[in-house]
């Protein structure tokens, strides 16, 4: 546990770069005076987002919206500091940890060496990391087991596939990414097994660790070429674990026909545009809303630990969506299988491994 840290209290310091009142951002009220009349200041905390920007339909996205839940739980004030490259990343990091909030909060794997930095340098201050490991007493990571839940993706994608192709590929060969992938070819082949079919998956060899990637998380572009790439040679339900590059891939379906898509992070159903809506059978989720507004608590209540926070089936963690439009697609049988494995999983019957696993 960090010590000497009774609550988020320390005053504001403002940045030309902080996102401010167009994002909805909400200041809070001050806190009492102590007793002995002195100066007033705030609770905060402070958001670095990676490159892939804040309104990535992603980690990144869906952490700014846990920390806005904290702020409406706690009476705190949330900032968000946008990374737009590389070159960003250092600089927002300690422009944060200048903000005085006693609170820090990071975003992916790019921001790994400035969070420990800062860390090392500033051994009173909380900070977390989301969907990365940082391995030091002040710093919690925020990691999800995807894999459980794209084992369930996988199984459903295997389950509904008329042509018995089905599909994935990542912005980048990084363990948060290839998770999901090594889980959602397992859940293939488990269906497989159960029902003696031959569905292939194209984009991904878990036993090499290799497959098919983008190189990035925001070029649209390239997520639709490549997704068009597996449409031809038969996949009909496609996996992209790749942020923004994702709607390439949902933009590739919904032109093609007949082609669905198994979003990740957040449901893509609600945070993709409505005219992708037809094509997204499910999304594999992590909650990482809850497990922001978590880590508020404790800070606040001064049990905040370095013990890592992960999300798995059992703790609601991760998740797949609802099937939305696609409903009617997903059998009786088929959906209760999944529950099946659901269950199975939660009870340890059934272990999900991979080598990327948290």
């Amino acid at each position: 546990m960090v010590q000497g840290r009774t609550s988020l209290r320390r005053s504001l310091v403002g940045a030309a770069t902080v996102v401010a009142a167009s994002l909805a951002l909400v200041a809070c009220a001050s806190a009492p005076e102590s007793g002995g009349g002195g100066e007033a200041s705030e609770s905060c905390v402070r958001m670095v987002t990676n490159s892939g920007g804040l309104e990535d339909r992603s980690f990144n996205q869906s952490s700014w919206e846990g920390l806005q839940a904290a702020e409406d739980e706690y009476g705190i004030e949330a900032e968000a500091i946008v990374s737009t490259g590389e070159t960003d990343l250092a600089p927002n990091v300690q422009q944060a940890v200048e903000s005085g909030c006693e609170l820090i909060v990071t975003v992916g794997w790019e921001l790994a060496e400035s969070t420990l930095d800062q860390a090392e340098k500033n051994p009173e201050l909380a900070l977390a990391i989301v969907d990365e490991t940082v391995e030091a007493d002040n710093v919690k990571p925020v990691v999800f087991d995807t894999a459980q839940a794209a084992y369930l993706a996988g199984y459903l994608a295997a389950g509904v596939s008329k042509t018995g192709v089905v599909a994935t590929f990542g912005g980048g060969n990084q363990p948060p990414v290839t998770l999901f992938m090594d889980g959602f070819v397992d859940g293939v082949a488990k269906y497989n097994e159960v029902h003696a079919a031959q569905v292939r998956v194209l984009g991904w060899d878990k036993a090499a660790q290799d497959g098919a990637f983008t190189g990035d998380f925001e070029d649209v572009n390239k997520g639709k070429t490549l997704t068009e790439g597996f449409i031809d040679q038969g996949a009909d339900v496609i996996l992209p674990v790749a942020g923004q590059v994702g709607e390439g891939a949902a933009s590739a379906a919904l032109e093609r026909g007949g082609v669905s898509i198994i979003w990740v992070d957040s449901d893509g159903y609600e945070s993709l545009a409505a005219e992708y809506r037809p094509v997204i059978l499910t999304s594999v989720l992590k909650n990482t809303q809850d497990a922001m507004v978590e880590i508020v608590g404790s800070v606040l209540d001064d049990s905040f630990s370095n013990e890592p926070f992960v999300g798995t089936l059992e703790n609601g963690g991760v998740e797949i969506a609802p099937y939305h439009d696609l409903a009617p697609v997903v059998t009786t049988s088929l959906d209760g299988e999944i529950e099946g494995l659901r269950q199975a999983i939660i009870a340890g019957e059934i272990v999900v491994e991979s080598p990327s696993a948290p």
